[in-house]
């Protein structure tokens, strides 16, 4: 069969459907999906080459597969970005980010309000092997600027955050990180490829957690790095061969396949989540509510030009209650109410999903950290999905109406 090249200037919708590796010599229209730990090769000159060059061939599933080829060439297309590396789990990319940038003695400068668990991997974790990490305010560039070490490699931040949806200027920190001799690293998680390209505004690398909204449906475990493509193949891709923090080739496949909707779902789920913000707004038992299309949210101008005009799919708030416990027990009667959203700690899925982050994504930390980053016991975040918003909004009613 003869391949079929793409021409150059599609637009993203486009990439997003398009971009994979040839079809086989069966002329599938959808991706196939290559489920082998092993791959046999033609003799043994061939075999020894292709050990020795990973990236002209495939040999062993740990080291690549066609599927994940496919997903991170799509996914890389989507960012703008050379090249991309897919792994196990999004918090699996951030550790690649930190094995292949910092050695033992480099410092990092990361926002206090990223998602519990990268708090704990760069304070806890990399601490562990002499890295030293300073957390900073997402907002605040003074703060990044005064943090900034002569042996600062990396600043990291994701924007919008996990759950206050803050938003920070990624050119501006682009500027910071690079000017310092640095590189920055935005996870673009909460906004995807489909309303926010963090390398088109200077970051060097962005990350993915898959589980979210590149799949969209809540199935699969995946993750992501994107970036140059010297970084990719000279420096993570022996990482993830070593360590093995490898992209299954079935997760990869249904991440493949949700890239091709990722645009029509944020632009519904946005909308829903806009309609949703409005109303809570409006509520009296609402005490504030954390939403970058909100005109009222402190970086809305910045983030309606950061993020291609939509305010993602993610709507934080605090209700009404007093003293942290009261906080506490009125957060738990909205949650416990739903009768439509589901209970869970995932994101970016097509069911709308209403969670309590101090004590679940941020459970682990400790009340002062949660404290610094504004993670309060009457805290919901609400994951908008595709429902009806009628009916979201109803089942948010159920529980506020009973405080």
């Amino acid at each position: 069969m003869t391949e079929k090249k793409l021409p150059a200037g599609l637009h993203r919708e486009t990439l997003a459907v398009r971009t994979a590796l040839p079809p086989s010599q069966w002329g599938e229209n959808s991706e196939a999906l290559f489920l082998t730990s092993g791959f046999v090769q033609p003799d043994a000159e061939t075999m020894a080459h292709r050990f020795a060059h990973p990236q002209e061939g495939y040999t062993y599933g740990r080291t690549s597969n066609p599927t994940v080829t496919s997903f991170e060439q799509r996914l890389a297309a989507l960012e703008g970005t050379e090249a991309a590396i897919g792994t196990a789990t999004g918090m699996a990319a951030i550790l690649l980010l930190g094995m292949g940038v910092l050695r033992a003695g480099d410092h990092v400068v990361c926002s206090r309000s990223v998602f519990g668990s990268t708090l704990n991997l760069f304070a806890k974790e990399f601490g562990k092997f002499g890295v030293e990490s300073t957390f900073v305010s997402q907002t605040d560039l003074a703060e990044w600027k005064a943090a900034l070490r002569p042996n600062t490699r990396l600043l990291f931040a994701e924007t919008p955050t996990n759950p206050l949806t803050e938003v920070c200027d990624i050119r501006a920190l682009a500027d910071v990180a690079h000017g310092a001799g640095a590189v920055l690293a935005v996870d673009n998680c909460f906004c995807s490829p489909a309303l926010q390209r963090p390398s088109e505004l200077g970051a060097d690398f962005v990350i993915h957690s898959g589980t979210k909204y590149l799949d969209g449906q809540g199935r699969v475990m995946a993750g992501a790095l994107c970036g140059p493509s010297k970084w990719i193949a000279d420096v993570f891709a022996p990482i993830v061969r070593t360590a093995g923090m490898t992209l299954s080739p079935f997760n990869a496949w249904v991440v493949l396949k949700g890239l091709e909707t990722l645009g029509i779902r944020m632009q519904a789920q946005s909308a829903n989540a806009l309609a949703i913000a409005r109303f809570l707004q409006a509520h009296p038992a609402v005490q504030r509510v954390y939403y970058p299309g909100l005109a009222s949210h402190p970086q809305h101008e910045l983030a309606l030009r950061q993020q291609s005009g939509l305010g993602g799919a993610v709507v934080s708030f605090d209700v009404k209650g007093g003293d942290p416990q009261t906080l506490r027990r009125n957060a738990f009667t909205v949650i416990d109410s739903s009768e439509v959203m589901s209970i869970a700690t995932n994101l970016g899925d097509t069911k709308s999903i209403i969670t309590h982050p101090a004590t679940t994504s941020h459970g682990r930390l400790t009340e002062e950290q949660r404290q610094a980053a504004g993670i309060g016991q009457g805290l919901i975040r609400l994951a908008v999905g595709l429902e009806h918003v009628d009916d979201i909004q109803a089942d948010l009613q159920r529980g506020l109406s009973k405080l």
